[in-house]
């Protein structure tokens, strides 16, 4: 049973466009916040962004404010992160995660607290 699915990922050049999509299996229930992590090998998983569906509120890291921007379409079980003006250190497995609860704070910096995962979408920048 695979909770959380992403796509979207892929290779672009630096000051390029991505958007991912993450759709959320049925069985996982009714979830408040839907977050982006991203690792890169050898490094931890960093919190990217988060959307507290309740009231739309939103998350970001400071390194993509202004670049990336989360959306969620609650209908269709889905959560968004278009990615703008790509770097290079954007490069990284990127991972969408839910949670129930609390969606605000310093919430990016404890993945644990995310308890349901996706497999991850590949995005390489290249300069």
């Amino acid at each position: 049973q695979v909770d959380l699915v992403e796509s979207g990922g892929g290779s672009v050049e630096s000051g390029g466009s991505l958007t991912l999509s993450c759709v959320a299996s049925e069985s996982i229930g009714p979830v408040n916040c839907l977050g982006w992590f991203r690792q890169v090998p050898g490094q931890e998983r960093e919190g990217v962004a988060a959307i507290d569906t309740r009231d739309g509120s939103t998350l970001y890291t400071n390194s993509v404010k202004g670049r990336f921007t989360i959306s969620e379409d609650n209908a269709k079980n889905m959560v968004y992160l278009q990615m703008s003006s790509l770097k290079p250190e954007d490069t990284a497995m990127y991972y969408c995660a839910a949670r129930k609860g609390i969606c605000e704070g310093r919430i990016l910096d404890h993945a644990p607290l995310f308890y349901w995962w996706g497999q991850g979408t590949q995005v390489a920048v290249s300069s």
